[in-house]
């Protein structure tokens, strides 16, 4: 079927945390008009399948206890194996309420406070929070940037992993930075963290918004060694917008991993599956989820090669990346500071009060980063218009008041 991502559906009425929690996020007053293009959801409907399968699990009626047949499983293997030539072993695979609950969970089983854990930055914020919120220390290997490019910095890597932290915790393909890992990237990677005893947590959940034919590689997929040091977390909720059925599948290294990680949630009584996110799993992966994807990928990269070009065009103070993977966009504020002298709390105050945007601070993903910000794409294409004609028209207005 043809899909309609230029429909305009009101989010508002439906407990969204993009557009309901708006005046948590921003300070502003809950019925504010400001334009959420913030958190990554999608303003889209998901899958026809999905759909499909939830209505009919909904009319049953009947709403218990359900188990995961192998089916389900099954079909998390066939679109790995279909997609990405990787095929991971069914008895290693386990059901998880969300990626995120996931990396939380395994930081507390398998570290301690004051545990030393890595990530590499500018990187997902939740990276930083799941580790101080569980009085874990945060160390950074950060990405080279020049000229609004980000390279990996290989030797800082080594020398962090001498720090002999517990994970790396590993965001595969990048977010907020948009990019699809190499092979050659994730060899040099996987094998330092052998050398030096440190297990991947690889943050794969952007897996099937790859972008312009670029393909998506598991860590996991590259050598056998590196695979029984990696634990891949993914899941349905970007690609398909249904992160709030809390649903992702979790790829151990071995089998005494996956029974600690089962054991602690068995411990909460939180090991059953409930029945949404199980029909609404296997409907994603299959051939008609498939088709859904392609449509979407497609209309997002129109969205970003539209804003790259309004940029270019309307607002040459701020240069936005294009990703090779996800719908959020990097944005490289600093010219724009410069020419109005703003740091990055009046960046974002002048987002929210002038143009009325609601965008990710980029120091949310870098402590101390000034003059990025993060935009989510994911609209239709009229909101989107709208919103970067009103960060133009505050830009320009702003012009004449600081002449």
């Amino acid at each position: 079927m043809k899909y309609n991502f230029d429909e305009i559906i009101d989010r508002k009425n439906n407990h969204s945390v993009k557009y309901c929690e708006i005046d948590k996020k921003f300070g502003v007053d809950k019925d504010s008009d400001i334009i959420p293009l913030w958190i990554a959801d999608m303003d889209f409907k998901t899958a026809q399948p999905i759909i499909d399968a939830i209505q009919k699990k909904a009319e049953h009626g009947i709403f218990g206890y359900v188990y995961r047949p192998d089916e389900y499983f099954e079909s998390f293997i066939n679109w790995q194996k279909r997609r990405y030539n990787w095929e991971p072993k069914k008895e290693l695979v386990s059901f998880s309420i969300g990626v995120v609950p996931t990396l939380g969970s395994l930081v507390q089983i398998f570290s301690k406070p004051n545990d030393k854990i890595l990530i590499q930055t500018p990187v997902y914020s939740e990276f930083y929070d799941i580790n101080e919120d569980n009085k874990r220390i945060v160390i950074e290997n950060r990405f080279i940037e020049k000229d609004g490019k980000y390279s990996l910095d290989l030797v800082d890597l080594e020398n962090k992993l001498k720090e002999k932290p517990k994970f790396l915790i590993f965001c595969n393909p990048h977010n907020p930075l948009g990019k699809v890992w190499t092979y050659d990237e994730l060899k040099a990677i996987g094998n330092l963290c052998i050398k030096y005893g440190v297990t991947v947590i690889s943050d794969e959940i952007h897996s099937d918004l790859t972008l312009w034919d670029n393909q998506h590689i598991p860590m996991a997929s590259v050598s056998e060694e590196i695979r029984k040091n990696t634990i891949t977390c993914t899941s349905t909720g970007k690609a398909f917008n249904v992160a709030g059925l809390q649903c992702a599948t979790i790829v151990f290294n071995n089998l005494e991993t996956k029974e600690k990680f089962y054991r602690f949630w068995k411990d909460l009584e939180v090991h059953r599956n409930n029945p949404f996110n199980l029909v609404a799993t296997m409907a994603a992966y299959s051939d008609e989820g498939e088709e859904y994807l392609k449509q979407l990928i497609e209309y997002l990269q129109n969205n970003i090669l539209f804003l790259n070009d309004f940029f270019k065009k309307y607002i040459p103070e701020i240069k936005p990346n294009v990703p090779q993977a996800t719908y959020l966009v990097w944005l490289d504020c600093r010219k724009l500071c410069e020419r109005f002298g703003f740091n990055q709390k009046q960046l974002e105050k002048f987002m929210i009060k002038e143009a009325k945007i609601g965008l990710n601070s980029g120091q949310s993903f870098q402590k101390g980063l000034e003059g990025f910000m993060r935009l989510n794409t994911a609209c239709p294409r009229s909101i989107l218009e709208k919103a970067l004609n009103q960060l133009k028209n505050a830009i320009e207005n702003f012009k004449h008041k600081y002449n």
